[in-house]
């Protein structure tokens, strides 16, 4: 079994429990392409097989977020697992949804963010939470991030609560951006809730859980419809079809010939047999992923 699953991670659960449970469901090799936070909910795209030499391909993919933000209190680690260390009015003005609708769209485009000491970024081959934990400080340093899309869904006046869906590049941290929102609103704030809804190409509607695995893995209709081939992961790339001298070539690392452009090529054989993946630079094929 070579490819992906989209797993709808439940609140609670580490992405390193989801790795484990699924390498136990289906007793393959299991990795993921990014970790959400213990509390974050939602897509948790996990290679499956042979599938884990696609990592290369997707880290770089945008995310798209339905946030809960929670004013009028910080916490140390900046959502609703930390302990409150700062309480500061909400104005009601600064709860009017035009107020808010122009806030966040003022954080559109690219940007310099500073993450959160509770994350696990590596500074001197130790994680910032390892810092924070023991009450150590280190310089962070900015990252570029950028905000494509930050829209307005609902507003709690009671609660001092705001709901809001951001689309953002890889590397932005929702916790700094919430505190960094709740500061232009003249207050501070957490981040209450995050459910990711899309990474990439890969939707929170196309999702399952674990439970839903753990009962249909032997289901083959079930399986064929949720679990994403390496042929399927490609299927908008062109293809070659190499020739059985050649194939054997090809399988043994050795460099084929083509005048094609470059990039990457869904490779089969004359039967019609989809072999794995290439890359054409300079037109020379190279094997990338072999099934």
């Amino acid at each position: 079994m070579d490819g992906i699953l989209i797993i709808n991670k439940e609140q609670g659960k580490t992405s390193h429990d989801i790795v484990h449970r699924v390498k136990k469901i289906l007793n393959e090799k299991v990795g993921h392409t990014g970790t959400l936070d213990p509390n974050a909910t939602g897509v948790l795209p996990l290679l499956v097989g042979r599938g884990t030499l696609c990592s290369q391909y997707l880290i770089d993919h945008d995310k798209e977020y339905d946030v809960k933000l929670k004013l009028g209190k910080r916490t140390d680690t900046a959502d609703i697992e930390g302990n409150i260390i700062e309480e500061k009015i909400v104005l009601e003005e600064n709860l009017q949804e035009d107020k808010i609708k122009q806030i966040l769209e003022s954080f559109l485009g690219e940007q310099e963010q500073i993450p959160p000491m509770y994350s696990a970024i590596k500074i001197n081959g130790k994680k910032l939470y390892e810092y924070a934990r023991k009450g150590q400080t280190v310089e962070l340093k900015p990252r570029v991030i950028n905000i494509y899309q930050c829209k307005l869904i609902n507003v709690d006046k009671e609660q001092k609560e705001i709901d809001f869906r951001v689309h953002c590049s890889k590397g932005t941290y929702i916790r700094s951006l919430c505190e960094d929102i709740s500061n232009r609103l003249d207050t501070v704030g957490y981040m209450k809730s995050l459910n990711r809804i899309k990474v990439g190409r890969f939707l929170l509607q196309e999702s399952i859980t674990i439970e839903e695995l753990e009962k249909n893995y032997n289901n083959t209709d079930f399986m064929n419809k949720n679990f994403i081939t390496i042929e399927k992961l490609f299927a908008q790339n062109p293809s070659i079809k190499v020739n059985s001298q050649r194939i054997k070539h090809f399988l043994n690392g050795v460099k084929l010939s083509f005048k094609l452009e470059d990039n990457l090529y869904r490779i089969y054989n004359e039967q019609d047999k989809f072999i794995g993946i290439g890359s054409l630079k300079n037109e020379l094929l190279k094997r990338e992923i072999i099934l």
